[in-house]
Formats: structure tokens, sequence, C-alpha cells
């Protein structure tokens, strides 16, 4: 028989990815497309190129689940109208959803082809071959150790200025309303080493900026190696708890953060997404001291409520997030933070609501991400839980919090009015042409024309910014989603922090 790679490369199989959701998908579309290639797969742009569709998608709200279920009805419809002098059309469902609906993507859409879960996408050739004989093909097995360590992702944009480096993967908080941990299975870190070796790879290749990647990223824990094992375990955030006990050694998210910021004192260093009860006093620090970590952080909240709170097994009350809020402002000057909220959980009344409000209003983030409630299958709040809220009574709690989180980053974003930002420029606006956009330290979009500036060498030569280029930008107005400023001139992370 000939070799699953053997017969891609010689076949020149094209696949097409499509991704759905969130960054962990971004990276699980790099971590698959890296397995792929190694077997001798072609990877096309074009979807009509394609002789393999594979869409990596996402389960944590109906809504997401549902745009996949029209995108394989249109697919499906591709497949049916397939020449037949050409190689059949296969279609494969990967990632969140292919673990969590499984038994129903194979039997209700006949013409899928295979379905792998996160945890699975090593099994890909294998699946392939199997779906080439015109057979179903699924593998959506769950592993408490499989972080894909050794796959070097393959950037899917490889002139892009930032990159997600994935440093766990699988979440045990176990929140009442989330579908994570049972389409993304328990938490398990990455060696330390591999992540490092990857930062340093993106830094040779020019990468400006990196975001550390994992479902609860700030409970990072590496026991790779023996030594490693006696580590101290940190303290929670004062306030806070957890539904499972503490665990003793392995080197922490401080430990990395520090490790990954030495790498490139010229690449800024990122992370997303944390849970608000991981972050001891060395976190913070860290982040104050370093030039090249954001002074960022994302705290989500998802409600305002205490009794909300409690229902959604978060692990805190609203008065310990505002503690730790407080903390944070008074470690990290000048931080900018970002938000999850969700409107009408199960239970929630117009008290809870109005509590989530003033919320918003008291923090004033500088971004937020905010959704209507979606019950999901095999999650505690389906089982214990009413979904009670009605759908129309959910849209408009929704549209009020939005309202709110405008009106309150607008006035955040319009304190830098008139302030130099430090901004990585990302290429063109979509807007204009003429103007260029890239992100401030707060991961807030900086909009600017695209004119000549000073290199920022001294010696009064003009340039113009390029792609993966830090420069200072005077910001001249400020909405809730974006600056505007003027092009000063071209400058280093470590010049900037100079002159803080």
């Amino acid at each position: 028989t000939v070799p699953v790679s053997s017969r891609a490369a010689f076949c020149l199989i094209a696949v097409y990815l499509e991704t759905y959701g969130c960054q962990m998908n971004v990276n699980d579309t790099e971590i698959a497309w890296a397995i792929l290639q190694k077997s001798g797969y072609l990877r096309t742009q074009q979807l009509e190129e394609a002789d393999v569709i594979l869409l990596v998608t996402c389960s944590v709200r109906e809504k997401a689940e549902q745009a996949i279920w029209n995108r394989l009805r249109h697919l499906t419809a591709l497949k049916s109208k397939r020449l037949r002098s050409q190689a059949p059309l296969r279609i494969g469902i990967l990632g969140c959803m292919a673990k969590r609906l499984r038994e129903e993507i194979l039997h209700k859409e006949k013409l899928v082809d295979i379905v792998a879960g996160p945890d699975a996408y090593r099994d890909l050739p294998r699946l392939l071959a199997v779906a080439e004989t015109g057979q179903q093909a699924a593998n959506v097995l769950l592993s408490l150790d499989e972080t894909y360590a050794d796959v070097l992702p393959v950037q899917t944009s490889p002139d892009a200025t930032s990159a997600f480096v994935s440093i766990m993967r699988g979440c045990d908080n176990m929140c009442s309303y989330c579908i994570v941990p049972f389409t993304r299975g328990r938490e398990r870190s990455r060696p330390m080493a591999s992540i490092l070796r990857e930062v340093k790879v993106l830094s040779d290749q020019g990468v400006k900026e990196v975001t550390l990647l994992g479902q609860n990223v700030n409970s990072f824990r590496d026991t790779s190696e023996v030594q490693f094992r006696s580590a101290a375990a940190p303290g929670l955030s004062r306030g806070f708890s957890t539904i499972y006990k503490a665990k003793e050694g392995g080197l922490r998210f401080a430990h990395l953060l520090d490790q990954a910021s030495r790498v490139d004192p010229e690449m800024r260093i990122r992370f997303t997404s944390p849970h608000p009860k991981d972050f001891p006093d060395e976190v913070l620090q860290l982040i104050q001291e370093r030039h090249n970590i954001c002074k960022q952080l994302h705290l989500p909240a998802q409600s305002g409520s205490s009794r909300i709170l409690e229902a959604m097994r978060r692990g805190y009350t609203r008065e310990a997030y505002l503690e730790l809020i407080q903390h944070v402002r008074d470690s990290i000057p000048g931080v900018s933070l970002s938000s999850d909220f969700i409107a009408g959980f199960c239970g929630e009344t117009e008290d809870d609501h109005q509590q989530t409000m003033s919320l918003l209003r008291q923090v004033r983030y500088n971004v937020g991400f905010l959704f209507a409630y979606s019950m999901r299958q095999k999650t505690r709040a389906y089982h214990r839980l009413q979904d009670d809220v009605p759908a129309e009574v959910k849209r408009r709690r929704l549209e009020e919090l939005i309202s709110v989180f405008r009106e309150e980053a607008t006035r955040a974003n319009g304190a830098m009015v008139g302030r130099s930002q430090l901004v990585l420029v990302e290429g063109p606006s979509k807007r204009s042409a003429a103007e260029l956009c890239g992100r401030n330290d707060g991961n807030i979009r900086v909009v600017f024309p695209d004119t000549e500036m000073e290199d920022g060498s001294g010696s009064g030569a003009v340039v113009r910014a390029q792609p993966g280029d830090y420069v200072l930008v005077k910001v001249t107005s400020a909405s809730s989603q974006t600056l505007k400023g003027v092009l000063l001139r071209r400058t280093t992370l470590r010049e900037s922090a100079a002159h803080r």
C-alpha cells in the first residue's frame, strides 16, 4: 500500500481551511495545517480549487453552531455539483462542534466525510485516507496530555506582525454555563521549553507581537521535568475560590511570562484568556516592570451580581472582583482593561441586570465582549438550572449592556486624546487606503494617515511606516472602539519605555 503522505503528495490534494470562533481555533487551524503539510497536502485559498474543505468550528454559543450548519448546506450543495470526472470533494468538521455533535453531524449531514475533535488533529492524515475510500471517519477522543508541543504551527499569514502561541489546552473551572471543559477536556500545559522555542522562531521570523493562548492561561503549570514538581503553588486572588483542590508543584505562569518576555526585548507579549482568580502579585509586578509585556488585562466578570456569579460557579463575589480591579489598577498604573459579560443567564432578574450595568459604569472597561446567554447541553446549567429569561428580554438586556459599555469605553478611550500612543503598525486601514492601522499597548485599534515621518534615528531622515514598525501616534479623537491620530515618528519598544 502507498503511505498516506506519498499518496497525498502524488495526487497533490488541495486543502481549504475555514476558521470560526476564538483565537484558540485560529491556533488550531495552524496546528492542523502543519500536520497536513507534513503529510504532503497542499493549501489553497480558493474554495473552488479544494479537494478537501475543513471547517474549524466553535460550540460556545448556539449562534456559532448555526453559522456552521448554514455553511455546511452551501458546501454540500457544492459537493453534489462536483463533476464526475473530478475526484470527490471531501468535507470535514474539526474542533469543538465536532466533539459536541459528532453523531448529529455524521447522520444529519451525510455528505460530511470526517469529524475530528480538538485533540485528534494528529490523526487527520489517517482520517482523510479513510474518507478517500468513501467511508465516513471520526475521532473525537479527548486526551489528558495532548498539547501538540512538538508541532510548530504554520502561520496562516506568513507576513503577519503578530502570532498566537498556545501554552495550554482545556479548562478545569467548570463554570455552570460553559461547554469548554466538555469540548476541549481537562487542563494540561505545554512544556515551557517548547513554548520558548516557538516564541524564538517567531522572533527570528520578524513577528513583533506574541499572544500566549489558553482557555485559562494564567493557571499554566508545567510539570514536564521532575525538578519542577516541588515548586510552591501561588495563592488565588483575595476573595476567590475554585471547585478543585489547589494543584501542587510545577512552573507557573509568572515564570513563563518572565522567560517569554526575555526572548526578544522588541517583541510585545500579551496573554488571553485568563481567569480572575489566578492573578498573584508576582504576575502583576512583572507586567508593571517589563517594558514589552503589554499593560492590558482581560478580566472576565460575566455578571455584576453576586447571586448570579454564584449560580455561574465563578468562585467570587462582585465585591471580590472590584477589589481585584482596584488592586490591578494600583499595581499597573494606566492599565487597559477588557472583560466578558453574559446577558440573561438562568434566573437573572432585572435587579441582577442593573447590578451588571452598574459594574460596567464603575469599572469603565476599554474593550468588552458581550453576549446573550445560550444554554449548552452537558453543562451544569443545562442539568440543574432553567433557561427562564425570555429571548426578547435577553436581547433587550444585551442592547442595554452594549450601550452602557460603549458610553464608558468612549470616556475611557477619550482620556488618551492629546497623548502619544506607542502603536504596532499592522497595515492599511480597511476603510481607507490613505490610512494605516495598528494597536496600542492596551490592544485598542489606532487609525492614522499614511504620511511620511521621522525615522527615529535622529538624523532627520523621513520614511513611511511599514507593517511591523513601532510608531508614536498623537491621539486626536476617540470612540468606544477606535482611536484616531497623527503620526509623529518611528520608535522602538525600549526607547518608548525609557521616555514613559
